[in-house]
């Protein structure tokens, strides 16, 4: 899985998280693991801010 992967499991999980929480912290987690065990490269912190609203996609400034 590459960079585009996670963002788009990301933008899912973001999509669907307002109408219902249909992801818990826990479960967040749980995929946070298979995405680093998809790639050793990949960023963890990073890609749960991008889902909590805290940054954007490549980890820099929020765009409003």
């Amino acid at each position: 899985m590459g960079k585009k992967h996670f963002i788009a499991l990301a933008d899912y999980i973001r999509d669907h998280k307002p109408y219902c929480e249909a992801f818990t912290p826990q479960q967040i987690e749980h995929l946070a693991n298979f995405c680093a065990r998809q790639n050793p490269a990949f960023m963890r912190e990073r890609w749960k801010a991008y889902i909590a609203g805290e940054c954007g996609p490549g980890g820099g400034i929020k765009k409003k």
